[in-house]
């Protein structure tokens, strides 16, 4: 059974109420920046990760739905996709995109291509 894209997997060791802002974030192929704003709301968990000089100093939006790993001792999140498949996600504005529905289907569409997060594209 596939899970909701916006939802953490029961698997993750997400505890409700933890704050990660700070946590450093981990694609499969390398540090991706830092969570500067994140969700805990029911089917509408996500991630706003600062890149830092990594896409030059841009954010991305990453649903709840693409980590795979949390640990809390590290602060580090570890989310399902390499670097280029979230630097190539359709581009996240926080201005216009945080609260508009139409990019949340788009960008949900994009990381469930396939069946899963990133459409179990993993390389």
């Amino acid at each position: 059974m596939t899970e909701h894209i916006w939802s953490y997997k029961s698997t993750t060791g997400h505890l409700a109420g933890t704050d990660l802002t700070g946590y450093k974030v981990e694609a499969t192929d390398g540090s991706i920046g830092k969570v500067d704003k994140h969700s805990d709301e029911v089917d509408d968990a996500y991630l706003v990760v600062d890149t830092g000089p990594w896409i030059f100093g841009k954010e991305v939006l990453l649903p709840a739905g693409t980590v795979f790993r949390i640990d809390v001792d590290e602060r580090t999140i570890f989310v399902d996709g390499t670097k280029e498949q979230i630097k190539d996600a359709p581009e996240f504005h926080r201005d216009t995109h945080l609260d508009d529905p139409a990019y949340r289907h788009e960008l949900g569409a994009y990381y469930m291509l396939g069946g899963g997060p990133f459409g179990n594209r993993l390389v």
